[in-house]
């Protein structure tokens, strides 16, 4: 496959990978402070990571200056998003939130444009800018829902947007499994001190194999996601962000029961076209 192929099948793991977490999360059922839930998550899935890359010999930490920071860019703004993130769901209604994190491929592209010269064709402009529109059917955001709360949401667009834009600056050399442990173990660190700070649910075996769930899932996505931005063209990925929502509404609706509205099927439709019609393209060029 070309690069562009490639990260575009990262991008749908990564995509698959972070809604599975979620869902096994959502399983919970607030049993848990959310704190002592990453907390927990974190352990298990940084301790995962650091006997797979041991045991693949894929794990080296002399990095060169440069990489370092841009990992520690990338560390700090995976928990800012995720603080922002968690506020703005606190207050505000689940669709608003959803609705302005769908910004991330226009502003991710554009980002890639800006800081790495990416060429940004109307045609992927034009698969970004539908592919958001069948996100907003899915997700139908109402006007009552925005206030100052939304400005965390932004943060957290802005957090992933500098996330990815800072993984896409380290060096070829640097192995992905390091940069995830590192993402992981920083997570971790945060959500355990934010954890002390309050009182500890007790774990039944039940929670704990959501968690155990959780944790292998979380790595999938975290590695996925550095690998996703180390190859291809950033444009070009963009669209396949939202093949999330598509393992969303079919998660909802084994899981949870929810049964998907023809209005929330049709941006489904044409979030999936848009990413099929991205594929068709790439072929194109790649026998051109």
């Amino acid at each position: 496959m070309s690069p562009n192929m490639t990260g575009a099948m990262l991008m749908m793991a990564s995509m698959a990978c972070f809604t599975f977490n979620d869902a096994l999360l959502k399983l919970t059922d607030g049993a848990l402070p959310l704190a002592q839930l990453l907390f927990l998550r974190g352990i298990l899935a940084s301790a995962l990571i650091f006997a797979l890359a041991k045991r693949l010999g894929a794990l080296r930490f002399s990095i060169a200056r440069g990489d370092w920071l841009m990992i520690a860019i990338r560390s700090s703004s995976e928990v800012g998003a995720a603080y922002f993130f968690i506020t703005a769901l606190l207050n505000l209604p689940l669709a608003n939130v959803t609705a302005i994190l769908q910004v991330l491929p226009l502003t991710v592209a554009v980002g890639a444009a800006l800081v790495f010269r990416e060429p940004l064709g109307w045609r992927r402009v034009s698969a970004i800018g539908l592919g958001f529109i069948g996100v907003l059917l899915i997700v139908r955001p109402g006007p009552e829902g925005f206030s100052l709360w939304s400005a965390y949401a932004l943060a957290a667009v802005v957090c992933v947007t500098v996330r990815d834009l800072a993984t896409k600056r380290l060096s070829p050399d640097v192995p992905s499994m390091t940069v995830t442990l590192v993402s992981s173990l920083t997570v971790t660190v945060c959500a355990g001190l934010a954890s002390s700070t309050g009182d500890w649910a007790p774990v039944t075996p039940r929670l704990g194999l959501l968690i155990t769930g959780a944790s292998f899932f979380i790595i999938g996505a975290y590695f996925f996601s550095v690998r996703v931005m180390r190859v291809g063209e950033i444009s070009f990925i963009a669209p396949f962000r939202y093949t999330g929502l598509i393992w969303a509404l079919l998660l909802g609706w084994f899981a949870f029961g929810d049964w998907p509205s023809p209005v929330t099927l049709l941006g489904a439709s044409i979030v999936v076209a848009t990413g099929l019609f991205t594929l068709y393209r790439e072929r194109l060029l790649a026998r051109d």
